[in-house]
């Protein structure tokens, strides 16, 4: 018997299960991959770095393999909760994954958090990877200091991008409006703050190690603190981030600095941010941005269970209930790398195949032709492989008259547009 799965989120998590499925030997199975945009990949193609080309290259050809798998459709622009429900699927399947990530963020808590020119970490990097949901963000940055809460990696990565420059991003995939708004800036300093010292601070060292390959930029550290007792791993990171406060940088045309043991108490403005009150004797800090780098946050899933708390689907191995299951951030919380989903899809695919082995997983109430059907009847704009070959198509042709990798389509209706074209040329041809 042929199994049927439905997998919901085309990023690294879905993928990768994906990928465990359909290399499982002997196993009989169809996979229906459905994502919210027209577009797959989801954080590789809008959360890695723009000047991190390596990392998306290395993804790519790898999640190309698995979506050319005959046994695997893509369902593009289909929402799940919008043109079909959580509840559906279910019925429809033997079995549905959720890989839907963390799409919301953690909170400060603090007064004025809600002040225009306060975002978080999540939308400013959707923002300049082009992601449709962020491409309006009123990103301002006309202001002479950025201050970003926290000091993990995703925190460097916007220290890097605010301070490195603009020539360094012209030959990225960055999004076209962030070109033009960091082309524009006035930014001259990147104030990283961080609640604990170095020792503890969370971002790993190859991270840390970049920022000194930044052309024209001052590093500067404000509270070493104690430091004995630590790990090999962390007294690496303390020598890198002494040698880049140590190096002397002629005319410096930016600055970056880090600053332990300080934490936000408030964000203060006049209908947008202009300052923060700081913890203990530190007083205030003029900014004009403010970037909340401490962490993105799981949703909940209509009618999955969730720990709030944690933002999460609590899950035993992966499964949540009879034949629905969980993998990637809104399995374990958003930490790991890339690849840890890998181990982590692993785990959740391998307690679906011993229930289907035990036969606890039910046929599915629809067949494929039914389920696709009943998909376009419900949504017209489904986007399968060959219109998301088309947008690929198109986004690396234009990218490669300017010398870049690919000029992203940033707006769902161009992207449909795109697709549109592409399937009126198939057809006079």
């Amino acid at each position: 018997m042929t199994m049927r799965v439905a997998i919901v989120g085309a990023g690294p998590a879905g993928l990768y299960a994906a990928g465990h499925l359909l290399q499982t030997p002997g196993l009989q199975c169809e996979v229906d991959l459905y994502e919210r945009l027209p577009t797959p990949w989801g954080l590789v193609r809008a959360g890695v770095a723009p000047d991190h080309p390596e990392k998306k290259l290395i993804v790519d050809r790898l999640f190309q393999h698995t979506l050319a798998r005959p046994e695997l459709r893509f369902f593009g622009n289909v929402e799940v909760g919008r043109d079909v429900q959580p509840g559906e699927l279910a019925n429809w399947y033997g079995a549905v994954i959720h890989a839907s990530g963390a799409a919301g963020d953690r909170s400060l808590g603090l007064a004025g958090e809600d002040l225009p020119g306060c975002w978080s970490a999540r939308e400013f990097v959707a923002w300049y990877n082009g992601h449709p949901d962020q491409r309006g963000l009123p990103v301002d940055l006309s202001c002479e200091r950025v201050v970003i809460v926290g000091n993990g990696n995703v925190a460097l990565d916007l220290a890097r991008l605010l301070t490195q420059p603009v020539e360094a991003l012209e030959k990225t995939d960055i999004a076209g409006h962030a070109l033009r708004a960091l082309r524009a800036s006035r930014v001259r300093e990147v104030v990283l703050l961080g609640r604990r010292g170095p020792a503890q601070a969370a971002f790993n060292n190859p991270e840390l190690e970049e920022l000194g390959h930044l052309d024209g930029v001052e590093i500067a550290v404000d509270g070493w603190g104690e430091e004995g007792g630590v790990d090999w791993v962390t007294r690496r990171k303390l020598a890198t981030l002494r040698e880049l406060a140590a190096r002397h940088v002629p005319r410096p045309r930016k600055r970056i600095e880090f600053r332990f043991f300080t934490s936000p108490l408030a964000i203060r403005g006049d209908g947008r941010v202009q300052r923060l009150e700081l913890s203990g004797e530190r007083g205030s800090l003029d900014a004009g941005l403010v970037l909340r780098a401490v962490g993105y946050r799981g949703t909940p899933i209509l009618g999955l269970p969730f720990d709030a708390e944690a933002g999460v689907v609590p899950n035993t191995e992966g499964q949540v209930l009879p034949g629905v299951y969980v993998t990637g951030w809104i399995k374990r919380g958003p930490r790991g790398i890339i690849g840890s989903n890998k181990a982590c899809a692993a785990e959740t695919v391998g307690h679906l195949l011993r229930e289907h082995a035990a036969g606890r997983l039910g046929r599915g109430a629809l067949d494929a032709a039914a389920v696709k059907a009943e998909l376009r009847r419900r949504q017209p704009e489904l986007v399968d492989l060959g219109g998301w070959r088309t947008i690929d198509r198109a986004e690396r042709l234009a990218g490669l008259k300017h010398g870049r990798p690919r000029i992203k389509m940033t707006g769902i209706s161009q992207m449909m547009d795109c697709v549109h074209q592409g399937e009126a040329q198939a057809h006079d041809s």
